[in-house]
């Protein structure tokens, strides 16, 4: 378990983390803003496009083997961008590092799966769920550590190399500790799924990575056309699944797995409120306040606090509350959020970082009450056949929702702070507000979900494991 944990622990920080370094990679390499933007969303673009493929793949291969293949690809391709001399070099480093994360992510919630049963599985779900809202929450703050210590302008470079040490030891614990099972029966990859859904996503995605060059203006069309590829990902999967073949995306994941396709959207959704609001705090305290890259990780340290103090407890009351406690974690957010953007914009200046800690721990309690028990109530019910596949979906979602966010909320703070004679505390308050609106989406997802379950009822009783039926 804790090989999975530190695994997928380091490969999301990384989604974050290179957050507070931007500015200095940009000043050492002589990059372009638009340029050093890949270092941030090529390894997003890179992770969401293989997560679904990537679980497919464990489902057939083996999951300890793609796992073990991936850490060892992580660790080579984190060196290899430490090591990078120039911006286009470190690019293609991130983006390779993205990809094996991406394979790397569903082996995890798989293995999960796998290993635990009944309320065990929950507890184990629960710990993931923590390590999952924590490596995002922690990212800004660990980065602002790491560029403390390694003083100068090669400082940046550690925030690659720390993955190095840990990732090693990982892949030998791996070797040693992790369950040797036998793949199932060897089936053929569905090539053209896999065709279709990567298409998909990456006309989605791509609009959003160029969004800081003006790539949603000039891209625009791709979101249509995104969108008419995953229609036709859905009906060649159903195709599929009808001639007794096997999809790359079971469609009963959606239609008669109880719980995944809400727990689905809310991850969506909370993903697009969550993962951007770092960046905008991390530009409104740095470049507005004139604050270091670690004070500015320091502030936001409540949050990240309260996340994963309630991810703890939250895989543990899982099991008896059910989605319930989805929605008052979403609640909890909300308010914090919704506090936080207040304080931010009203507050005094001197004494800002201090009157917001209290909402952002509010909010981080809340967070820990949302993405852990939205994993297990999501993948609880999922045959252990398709976990691969079906935690990649879930992920998917989530670097969907998340790339939306990065690319949209750092992009709507510079749009109010041109238009507001470059009021850093307006544009933080509206950007932040704006986040709340899709918290407040996903509560909406959350609630008609709880309701349509039952109200106030726990959690189902685990269904028995056993093969997926053939259609």
């Amino acid at each position: 378990m804790w090989v999975t944990l530190v695994t997928g622990f380091m490969s999301l920080l990384d989604v974050t983390i290179v957050a507070v370094a931007l500015p200095s990679m940009q000043r050492e390499l002589g990059a372009s803003a638009s340029a050093v933007q890949w270092v941030v969303s090529g390894y997003a673009l890179a992770f969401a496009l293989v997560l679904v493929p990537a679980g497919r793949l464990g489902d057939a291969l083996g999951r300890r083997r793609i796992f073990l293949l991936a850490l060892a690809g992580f660790v080579v391709c984190s060196a290899a961008a430490g090591a990078a001399p120039t911006v286009t070099w470190l690019a293609v480093a991130r983006i390779a590092q993205g990809t094996a994360a991406g394979c790397l992510a569903p082996q995890n919630s798989a293995l999960i799966q796998q290993m635990f049963r009944g309320a065990e599985r929950g507890r184990a779900f629960g710990l993931f769920g923590a390590t999952v809202g924590v490596s995002s929450a922690v990212g800004p703050v660990t980065g602002g550590l790491i560029l403390a210590l390694a003083q100068g302008p090669q400082g940046w470079r550690w925030i690659f190399y720390v993955n190095v040490p840990v990732g090693a030891v990982a892949l030998l614990l791996g070797l040693r500790l992790l369950p040797k099972v036998a793949p199932g029966r060897r089936e053929r990859l569905d090539l053209a799924g896999v065709a279709l859904l990567g298409a998909g996503v990456l006309a989605l995605m791509l609009p959003l990575v160029f969004a800081e060059s003006g790539g949603v203006r000039r891209l625009w069309w791709l979101f249509p056309a995104g969108v008419l590829l995953l229609a036709a990902f859905a009906r060649w999967e159903r195709r599929v699944a009808t001639h007794h073949g096997r999809p790359l995306l079971d469609p009963r994941l959606m239609t008669g797995t109880r719980g995944y396709a809400p727990g689905a959207a809310v991850g969506t959704l909370y993903f697009v409120g969550f993962s951007g609001v770092w960046l905008v705090f991390a530009l409104f305290f740095q470049n507005g306040l004139g604050y270091s890259p670690l004070e500015s990780g320091l502030v936001v340290t409540p949050f990240a606090i309260g996340s994963a103090a309630a991810a703890v407890v939250a895989g543990r009351l899982v099991e008896r509350l059910g989605r319930l406690l989805t929605v008052w974690g979403l609640v909890g957010v909300v308010a914090g959020m919704g506090g936080a953007a207040l304080v931010l914009g009203l507050a005094p200046t001197g004494s800002i970082a201090w009157l917001a800690a209290p909402a952002l721990l509010v909010g981080g309690v809340g967070s820990g009450c949302v993405i852990s028990p939205n994993v297990t109530m999501t993948l609880r019910e999922v045959p252990v056949r398709m976990a691969g596949a079906a935690g990649g979906a879930l992920q998917t979602g989530q670097r969907l929702g998340g790339a939306v966010g990065t690319a949209a909320l750092p992009g709507l703070f510079y749009l109010v702070l041109g238009s507001s004679a470059r009021d850093y505390r307006t544009a933080v308050a509206v950007t932040v507000g704006s986040a709340v609106a899709a918290l407040l989406a996903a509560l909406a997802v959350a609630v008609a979900d709880w309701r349509r379950d039952g109200a106030g009822r726990g959690a189902p009783e685990e269904s028995p494991v056993r093969p997926c039926p053939r259609a």
